[in-house]
């Protein structure tokens, strides 16, 4: 037991989900009216398009591959990512206890469309559309490709790094494109992960940068 406690030990933080989903069950259960709708004049221009539903889900895997593969190879950046993806992710929480939003533009969908229409109707009936300020798919998209991107064993995996890429611009469209969320949520959530990366990652940076120095100087 102790040696496995020695080598898996880390999981401990993987615990905050559970603080995280019965928040946010908490708040879905509740604001169901009285919300500020979020809304610019670009959403208007952007059309529903159900295949996008396909990167949204691939979102769960995206994150969750992600931090197991650090969890197994990289305590140090599985610490970072967790840290990364839960500062934002309470940040949002409490935005949304205090500043009850939504959105007020879904569309109706034919579920005997297709298969993927089928789908953005099921995630119609399980997501509610408020509590989309910042938006965590986006900014979870964005913490995990900075992780892909630091990686020291997955940087120069130069296709892995391609396809996080292409994996998290499709994740954050999908969030417009599904009528998800608004175009604000997404630029919160863009602003929000550029300052928290600094909180996050800085310390190491300034850490390597003076580690470099000293090397340079002899």
């Amino acid at each position: 037991m102790k040696r496995f406690l020695q080598k898996y030990g880390h999981a401990w933080i993987l615990l905050y989900g559970l603080v995280y989903l019965i928040w946010f069950g908490y708040l879905e259960r509740t604001v169901r009216s009285q919300y500020h709708v979020m809304h610019v004049a670009l959403d208007d221009f952007i059309p529903f398009c159900e295949y996008f539903v396909i990167p949204y889900f691939l979102w769960f895997v995206y994150v969750a591959v992600t931090v197991g593969y650090l969890f197994f190879t990289s305590r140090e950046e599985y610490y970072q990512l967790c840290i990364y993806l839960f500062t934002g992710m309470t940040i949002s929480l409490i935005i949304c206890t205090f500043f009850r939003n939504g959105t007020d533009f879904r569309p109706l969908v034919d579920p005997e469309k297709n298969i993927f229409t089928a789908l953005v109707h099921r995630l119609y009936q399980v997501d509610t559309c408020t509590n989309v300020f910042p938006s965590i798919h986006v900014y979870n998209s964005i913490c995990t490709h900075v992780a892909v991107r630091r990686s020291l064993r997955l940087r120069n995996c130069r296709w892995i790094q391609w396809g996080s890429f292409l994996l998290m611009v499709s994740i954050c469209l999908a969030t417009v494109f599904l009528k998800q969320h608004s175009v604000v949520d997404g630029v919160g959530a863009a602003i929000m992960a550029y300052a928290l990366y600094y909180v996050v990652y800085g310390y190491s940076e300034l850490r390597a940068e003076k580690k470099a120095a000293q090397k340079a100087m002899g």
